[in-house]
């Protein structure tokens, strides 16, 4: 008999988990899953699905404002929050059974509890108390939010966790954080009817993106109402006798709502697993760290997404989990490629980007021309509503190659996904210039530009 109950054990049932599992059972291995939450993930349950569904409902304000303009009259329309939260809900849980229905036809073994890792090759589930012994252990945890640094008085505030979840509307929201998270949900509650504040203690938002889209979304967010505090932190936060939460503040004054979404980071959810009397090394937040296989100190646990803090974005855990199944029981070895990935940030107007910034680009050393753009979309024309698009194209100046592709406005996001392709393939400036554009279409700006500008940094 053999010593091992099964070839793979995996320890989170999130996107990554789920493809490595499913990958892995149709490779012919023996595999089991356990998840002490829901079946899905942070994606599917707690995170890019159901945030971009809030996006899609809060988006319809400007429409119906649109509209007008081009001769539709309406009635003035009423937004009804529990009937939006309850169907984001009744989907998030038919997603979930299809990520379930997926394990459960590739034979693979569902454990609904927790699992810690006890040895190199042994898990003991914590409900059962059953000890499992695999030939191989995957760690897909994922991340948790973080209150990071923590804040006095956190215990009256929610994280993206509890968002999706109101009983009601808020009034007024204070969002703490300037990452992509916190000003996501600024800009849907703000679209949604909510006086949002965004109190963040960096000197501008969306640290590590390019600078010109960084100013640009922060000027579009003011225009929508948004009150930014910039430069600020908070000391505190109480609890008032009417429920209002009041939020202290490093300087100026206090701010009172009725919400405060504290979105200030993520961290690696690796705290009790049992990591580190596995002998696997973790990193200065908890991440496991790994090599380019994903496999970690100990040559028989792999880690995989989030709980690695590498690029913590759902394709490339999935990536990640493909990679590994295949590698290790496909025969078919391949590694992920983390140096050109693409992401979008569902502000209103959203970013699409793939590539170095300008930044970046200088301080790899590269000699720049610098190609953008900023225009009035044709619709905005008729509707009369303040709406810009920019676009930036980051060039190699001795190669020509396309180093980098940044868009601010309406679809970035469906934008570079095409975009990241040429990109990613090595496409020049050149290949660009001689591709006929799409008229008429916001896109087909990033084949007409022609005039350049070097790098001012």
């Amino acid at each position: 008999m053999s010593e091992f109950d099964v070839d793979l054990f995996v320890i989170g049932a999130g996107s990554g988990g789920t493809r490595a599992a499913r990958i892995s059972a149709g490779h012919g291995a023996s595999v089991a899953i356990a998840e002490e939450d829901r079946i899905g993930g942070t994606c599917v349950i707690r995170g890019c699905v159901p945030k971009k569904l809030f996006v899609y409902a809060s988006r319809f304000a400007d429409e119906f404002e649109d509209a007008a303009g081009f001769g539709w009259k309406l009635g003035k329309p009423e937004f009804d929050w529990p009937t939006l939260r309850d169907a984001v809900a009744n989907e998030v849980g038919r997603l979930s059974g299809l990520y379930r229905k997926g394990l459960e036809a590739a034979l693979v073994q569902i454990h609904e509890e927790r699992a810690v890792i006890e040895d190199a090759h042994t898990v003991r589930l914590q409900r059962s108390g059953k000890p499992v012994r695999a030939r191989h252990i995957l760690v897909a945890t994922g991340g948790y939010p973080a209150f990071d640094p923590p804040i006095p008085g956190g215990e009256y505030g929610i994280s993206s966790n509890e968002v999706f979840h109101l009983p009601e509307l808020p009034r007024r929201m204070l969002v703490v954080g300037g990452g992509y998270i916190a000003l996501e949900f600024a800009s849907l509650f703000a679209r949604l009817g909510v006086v949002v504040t965004v109190l963040h203690r960096g000197d501008n938002v969306l640290r590590g993106f390019d600078e010109d889209v960084r100013t640009r979304l922060r000027e579009a967010l003011a225009h929508a109402g948004i009150a930014l505090r910039l430069g600020c932190t908070v000391d505190r936060i109480e609890l008032l006798p009417d429920g209002t939460r009041r939020a202290h503040c490093a300087k100026g004054e206090p701010i009172d709502a009725d919400v405060i979404l504290v979105a200030t980071g993520r961290r690696p959810n690796t705290a009790g697993l049992g990591l580190e009397t596995a002998g696997v090394k973790l990193g200065p937040v908890g991440q496991v760290m790994v090599d380019e296989n994903s496999a970690s100190s100990v040559p028989s646990i792999h880690a995989v997404g989030d709980v690695t803090n590498r690029i913590n974005l759902t394709p490339v855990a999935i990536r990640e989990g493909h990679a590994f199944a295949d590698s290790t029981f496909g025969n078919k070895p391949w590694t992920t490629d983390h140096s050109i990935v693409a992401s979008a940030v569902f502000t209103t107007p959203e970013i699409g980007t793939v590539g170095l910034t300008e930044q970046q680009a200088v301080a790899a050393g590269y000699e720049l021309r610098v190609f953008e753009t900023g225009f009035r979309p044709m619709k905005a024309t008729i509707s009369g509503r303040h709406e810009r698009i920019y676009m930036k194209l980051v060039v190699d100046a001795k190669t020509d190659r396309m180093l980098g592709v940044h868009i601010l406005g309406h679809d970035a996001g469906e934008i570079i996904q095409a975009v990241a392709i040429a990109v990613t393939m090595g496409a020049t400036k050149a290949d660009f210039d001689r591709t006929i554009a799409l008229h008429p279409s916001a896109a087909e700006e990033l084949v007409t530009m022609r005039t350049a500008r070097k790098s001012a940094l």
